[in-house]
């Protein structure tokens, strides 16, 4: 019997975001994956972190130099700034930067601690060998950067922000001001030899050759697809495009970017430089892979002097080798560093002392109001969140017990982890399970994941009904007909009309040669329309292939799930349904995308009596209305209330047409999607 599909609310996806998640993503994600709240922001992978030196005069704008012009081997000081007392107001209800900075603490206080000890040790070892980093070196390098990709220096700020959420004062102090130091550090490791200088020239100037490539994980099947294009060796893109386990060549026929010369794998380059043109390769191992090589071509080297490229091609050895000698030198510095981590110790951290470094002391406070600085305004659009559902919990007098949260998290273990062998919930390896794959604490699991939605389920459960008709369709959703079909997804209207034009004409085409051979009586009706489907399958395959923005269906030449009836998408299941096998589909609008259909035809419903499994669908119904019932009330509690961040300088009042602003409306009878 199949059980109707229904994901936990603390189920995880299958790869993890590393990225800051608020209670308020976190209400939403319940209807898929709950369980993930406030996953650890990851700082870009430069060895070290920094401070921030001064402020910026604006957006974008170029960090300001201190008009004491810093000359010394730390980054610039940080310009003295007001600190506000209170962060934030809820309804009234006020948010203490004290709140704040516990919270931050909390999620970012061991990733933002060893950036600072990183920071530091660098900092010492500057000052130990008498090295200077100045503003006026970091400005230099953040011109040099903003050129080398075309952007102007207040582009490549916000570029930076908008990209990777850092902005410009931490983007020169946490990246820059390190990267420049650990050169600087590693000067003397940076010399460039004559012979590294003339393989280089032969790998961005010499010849190189033009070839395709088939990979494949055994050796047996390497032979195999070798004994093919051998041959026919004009099969050898084919044959590439169906067997290769390297899809970026694959895609491609086969046809990878020109092996220069000392630019890749030595067994590649040897058998490419070795061939003639049209020749086939043995199979050659690489690493764990077996690969069969066709050379196409020689591309002749570029007729320039050596001496003229000289600089660039220095400069290019020296960045390659600064990431390894820089990574050296600072491993030297931790290994030779003498640092004691107090800040999972609780009896240390009650003194104000996270860390001491080389003797110089870390406090509590200086570490938090770094994380603060780098992670405050996340953190505190959480704790908002967090402080609404707290209020409606109070209003409604309804408590979460440590009870409740217990059983909430054996609930999801039991559907997202094997069973123990007397098959109760296995509530530790699920813990394990979710803690390691979102990088959090068991803490954080339970403060940010957990709650919250075991309160929202509280404040919701009563509303939830699941009458006759929501039954009858869970039954026809999950053991009804299906419609299989290849599907293109698009997101701009221009190109699908392009596209659909294409697949009209090829549909047409091969229509018209059908009836020819069906009048004929050249081939049977159902040999016919089987040749049909499979030819135009192959040519709406390759359309999906090419213009589908949906990764699955552009990776899997068109196919989808089976579209079945009452899934939560009713334009794309009516005009699915209404489709006949081998029948295209016009353009169909779902929400801002547009998608193309071909159906192959439909699935047979399982035999199964409604009684024997209703019990199975109410549950599954009523999982689906609590979460989406959950979301809706979330959603509630943010349009009526009342929100002062005075961190982010934003203000929010709720709706004033409503006869009472601050009382949420009575909320309608949610409707499941299955």
């Amino acid at each position: 019997m199949t059980r109707p599909s229904s994901r936990n609310s603390h189920e995880p996806a299958a790869a993890p975001t590393r990225r800051p998640m608020r209670i308020g993503l976190v209400v939403v994600s319940v209807l898929v994956l709950a369980g993930v709240a406030m996953i650890r922001h990851y700082w870009p992978a430069e060895p070290v972190r920094a401070q921030m030196p001064q402020r910026t005069s604006g957006q974008g704008a170029r960090p300001q130099e201190s008009p004491s012009a810093p000359t010394t081997s730390q980054p610039p000081s940080r310009a003295a700034e007001p600190k506000m007392d209170i962060v934030a107001r809820v309804n009234g209800e006020t948010l203490s930067r004290e709140d704040l900075a516990r919270e931050c603490l909390r999620h970012y206080g061991r990733d933002v601690l060893e950036s600072v000890i990183s920071k530091e040790l660098i900092a010492m070892e500057c000052a130990s060998r008498g090295i200077q980093v100045t503003q006026a070196d970091v400005n230099a390098e953040v011109d040099r950067l903003a050129k080398h990709f075309n952007f102007s220096v207040q582009q490549w700020y916000e570029m930076i922000e908008q990209e990777r959420g850092i902005r410009p004062v931490q983007y020169t102090n946490d990246i820059i001001w390190p990267t420049i130091a650990l050169r600087r550090l590693a000067a003397d490791q940076l010399k460039v030899t004559d012979d590294e200088l003339r393989r280089e020239y032969e790998t961005q100037y010499g010849p190189s050759v033009r070839a395709r490539l088939i990979a494949c994980s055994t050796r047996q099947k390497a032979e195999q697809l070798r004994g093919a294009a051998l041959a026919n060796p004009d099969d050898f893109g084919r044959l590439a495009k169906e067997n290769s386990e390297d899809p970026t060549s694959a895609a491609e026929l086969g046809f990878i970017p020109p092996i220069c010369m000392h630019g890749g794998p030595k067994e590649l380059e040897e058998a490419a430089f070795a061939m003639k043109d049209g020749e086939i390769s043995p199979v050659i191992e690489i690493h764990d892979q077996f690969v069969v090589l066709k050379r196409e071509s020689e591309v002749p080297g570029r007729n320039v002097p050596i001496d003229k490229v000289a600089p660039k091609l220095r400069h290019l050895i020296e960045e390659r080798k600064i990431r390894q000698i820089a990574d050296d030198v600072f491993t030297q510095l931790r290994d030779k560093a003498q640092v004691q981590n107090y800040l999972d110790d609780p009896k240390q951290r009650d003194t104000g002392i996270v860390a001491v470094l080389n003797g110089r002391k870390i406090t509590a406070r200086q570490l938090a109001e770094v994380c603060i600085e780098r992670h405050g305004k996340e953190s505190l659009e959480g704790m908002i969140n967090r402080k609404m559902i707290e209020q409606a919990c109070k209003k409604a007098k309804i408590e979460v017990t440590e009870d409740d949260m217990n059983q909430e998290i054996a609930r999801a273990a039991s559907v997202s982890v094997k069973p123990k062998p007397d098959g109760s919930p296995d509530v530790e390896a699920w813990i394990d399970l979710v803690t390691q794959q979102q990088n959090i604490s068991y803490e954080v699991y339970k403060y940010d994941s957990v709650w919250p939605s075991v309160a929202l389920r509280k404040l919701v459960d009563e509303r939830i009904v699941v009458n006759d008709e929501d039954i009858e369709r869970g039954f026809e959703a999950n053991y009804g007909p299906r419609v299989r079909c290849l599907a293109i997804v698009f997101a701009d209207l221009r190109q699908t009309k392009r596209v659909w034009e294409l697949a009209r004409d090829e549909y047409n085409r091969l229509a018209e040669a059908r009836k020819k051979q069906i009048e004929s009586n050249m081939v049977p009706r159902e040999k016919a329309d089987e040749v049909f489907v499979e030819s135009f399958s192959d040519f709406f395959g390759n359309l999906a292939e090419q213009y589908s923005r949906d990764p699955g269906s552009k990776n899997l030449r068109g196919q989808v799930p089976p579209i079945r009836k009452f899934g939560g998408q009713p334009v794309l299941e009516r005009e699915a349904f209404a489709l006949q096998p081998g029948e295209l589909s016009g353009i169909i609008q779902v929400d801002d995308m547009y998608v193309v259909l071909f159906c192959q035809g439909q699935t047979t419903p399982q035999n199964v009596e409604l009684e024997t499994v209703r019990d199975l669908i109410v549950e599954d119904l009523r999982e689906k209305k609590l979460h989406q019932a959950m979301a809706d009330y979330f959603q509630h509690l943010q349009d009526f209330s009342t929100i002062d961040n005075y961190l982010a300088g934003t203000t929010q009042s709720p709706q004033r047409d409503v006869e009472n602003s601050r009382a949420l409306p009575p909320m309608k009878q949610t409707s499941a999607r299955r």
